[in-house]
Order: structure tokens, then C-alpha cells, then sequence
């Protein structure tokens, strides 16, 4: 009997395996990571995450992994699903998923397996097909218009006047379009102060997929060519097509997104970062304290500059003309509310939009 009480639980096992795409591993992770699109070490989002997962499970000595979906760029929803499904397979009590395509995948397993916690990364809270919240899920938003001001703020003050921005999702990422809309604003506010006409060249080609592509190097080759000084990289990988673009130059300059990039090359002037890691961290805090119900629930954070999840990286701080002291006073003015930043965007991002807009100072090329 013991013999087949045995193999019955061992062929139970496989089994399970088996519908866990037979990834099933005979070690168990309690934390997971589940990219949506592009590789774990993008030097952007995806790794901003991770790292905070990282750092938590590290500290607390709690296991951790990560899943990329099937199909890399390509990735479906059922891919994110199965890549959710083999992380709960193995143990994980709560999944951290970055970026605004992990909705529908979140949604479904969040509902099937209501025991585990959920951290939506720019994401929204998610409801049933009744419209009830998920309780199981929090979700995470960032004030990036902030982020976007102070890099177009920093670019001008220190002297740039033709700049460029490029973004990831094709137009429709909100993150992404919040991060260019402050941008232009940082833009257009610095130029005032300096008194200075400035060029903006804006747009979403070859940004669809977040990826880099050698038509996106191209594209910026071009500007850099007609006389772009510095170029935005707001999307994921894409951010190495315009560093290539920018070396390509004698003098092209890069701007980062999501996390400090500075280390990528000596051609970005600065990043404008929100709080991956930190945030992530936050989360995982208030969950093994046993705070979940209480504080995360169904909730949606939005961070800002008030809770230091927005702003330009100070350590490796490399500007010549705008000094940190002179951004630390422009942050607090964020901070304190004297300067408002809109994030009010349109269904459809588009010249005639920019041109309503009453710039005075920054002209916008949408291409």
C-alpha cells in the first residue's frame, strides 16, 4: 500500500508539472518577477524591478526568480498567463509584474489564484467581470510628467536648445507619453527662464515594441545628422539604438529613462528615473508585515516627487551648467506644489495637439 500510496503522489507531482508548462522545479521561489516585453537586464524597467525584488529577497532571505514570457517581443497574453502560472507552480506567493501589457495575464490569474499578492508595476487597479477590484492585487503608478520635466528642464538649462524624444508603446503607453508630455513642459519652462527658443523633435516610430531596431537607429542617426543635441530614450531596450545613434556623432547626447543609465555609456547627460526598485521594495515591506489588507488591498499608488519616486539621479550627476543644487531647489518647488506639471493628455498624441498646446518658447516636430 505505502509503495502505491508513493507512486501515486509521485506521478501527482508530474503531473502538476505537466500542466505547469513542465517547468515545474523541485526548488521553490516565493517571490517572482514576470517580464511583459524585452529581456530581465534591459537597463530600464524591467530591471528596475528586478532589482528591487532582488535587494528585498536578499536582505530578508527569501527566495526569488524570474520568468520571461515566450515569444520575447512577441509575447501574447496566454504567454504572460503560462509565465504567471509556472511562477505560482514554484512557489511564489507574490508576483511583481512590470508594464501596462500585464493587465489581461494579471487579471485571469490574480481571479484563479486569489491567495496570491500581486504588484501591478504602472499599472491600474484590475476588477472582475462584475467590476469588483481585486483585492489581491495593488497597483503601482508613477507621476513620470515629473520626471520628464526635470530632464527637458536640466537639458536646456545646460545649454541645449535642439533636443529629441523618442517613445516606446507606439503612442499609446500612458507611462511613456506622461514622461515626453513633462519633457516638453521641463522644455519649455527652462527656456523661458533662459529666454531661448528650443527645438523639440518627438516620436513614437519604431518605438512599438520597446525594442531597439537598427530603423530606430537610423531614425536618430538622422536628427543627430541634422542637428539634434540630445535625444530622450523613453522605452526599454530602444535605449541602446539611440546610444549607438548618439556614438555614431562627435557630440550627440543621451537622455535615460526608468533608471540611472549613466553607466551605459558616457553619452547620457542624465536619466529620468522614478522608484523601481524602491517602490517594489515598499510593497514587499507592507506584505511581510502583514499590512496587505490594510494598506496595498486593491489600492493604486501613485508616486511622485513628494515620496522621492521621481527625479533625475544625483550621485553620478555630470552636468556642467545646471548644478545639483539648482535642481534640488526646482524639486522642492515640485515637491511644494509651486510648480504644477500637467499629465492631462489626449486619446491621440499628435501635432495639431502639440501646436495647441500655447507653447511660446519650444517648438515641437512630430514625426
Amino acid at each position: 500500500m505505502k509503495k502505491f500510496l508513493g507512486i501515486f503522489l509521485a506521478l501527482a507531482v508530474l503531473f502538476t508539472c505537466v500542466l505547469a508548462l513542465a517547468g515545474c522545479s523541485s526548488e521553490r521561489y516565493e517571490l517572482a518577477v514576470v517580464t511583459d516585453v524585452g529581456q530581465l537586464m534591459d537597463k530600464g524597467f524591467n530591471q528596475g524591478t528586478w532589482e528591487g525584488v532582488k535587494a528585498f529577497g536578499d536582505e530578508n532571505g527569501i527566495s526569488y526568480k524570474y520568468y520571461q514570457p515566450a515569444n520575447g517581443n512577441e509575447a501574447t497574453d496566454q504567454d504572460r498567463i503560462d509565465a504567471m502560472e509556472l511562477a505560482i507552480a514554484n512557489g511564489a506567493q507574490v508576483v511583481v509584474a512590470p508594464g501596462f501589457l500585464q493587465a489581461t495575464a494579471m487579471t485571469t490569474v490574480a481571479i484563479a489564484h486569489p491567495t496570491v499578492n500581486f504588484i501591478f508595476i504602472d499599472g491600474w487597479p484590475l476588477t472582475d467581470a462584475d467590476g469588483i477590484v481585486l483585492e489581491n492585487v495593488v497597483a503601482v503608478a508613477y507621476q513620470e510628467e515629473q520626471s520628464g520635466f526635470f530632464a527637458g528642464y536640466a537639458a536646456v538649462m545646460e545649454g541645449y536648445t535642439k533636443l529629441g524624444y523618442t517613445g516606446g508603446g507606439g503612442g499609446t503607453n500612458p507611462a511613456c507619453n506622461r514622461f515626453g508630455y513633462g519633457y516638453v513642459q521641463g522644455a519649455e519652462a527652462a527656456a523661458k527662464v533662459k529666454n531661448v527658443n528650443v527645438e523639440v523633435r518627438y516620436s513614437y516610430q519604431h518605438g512599438e515594441t520597446f525594442s531597439a531596431s537598427t530603423e530606430l537607429q537610423t531614425q536618430i542617426s538622422g536628427w543627430y545628422t541634422a542637428g539634434t543635441e540630445v535625444v530622450f530614450a523613453c522605452g526599454g531596450s530602444m535605449f541602446s539604438s539611440v546610444v549607438s545613434a548618439a556614438e555614431e556623432t562627435a557630440n550627440g547626447k543621451v537622455i535615460g529613462v526608468d533608471v540611472d543609465q549613466s553607466a551605459a555609456s558616457d553619452r547620457v547627460i542624465t536619466s529620468a528615473v522614478k522608484g523601481l526598485s524602491e517602490s517594489v521594495q515598499y510593497c514587499l515591506e507592507k506584505i511581510y508585515a502583514n499590512k496587505w489588507s490594510s494598506q496595498l488591498s486593491g489600492q493604486a499608488l501613485n508616486l511622485g516627487a513628494v515620496d522621492g519616486a521621481t527625479g533625475l539621479p544625483k550621485d553620478t550627476w555630470s552636468l556642467e551648467n545646471f548644478s545639483v543644487t539648482d535642481y534640488e531647489a526646482l524639486f522642492q518647488d515640485v515637491v511644494d506644489g509651486d510648480i504644477e506639471i500637467s499629465n492631462t493628455l489626449p486619446e491621440t498624441i499628435n501635432q495639431a495637439w502639440f501646436d495647441s498646446l500655447g507653447l511660446t518658447k519650444v517648438t515641437v516636430i512630430y514625426e
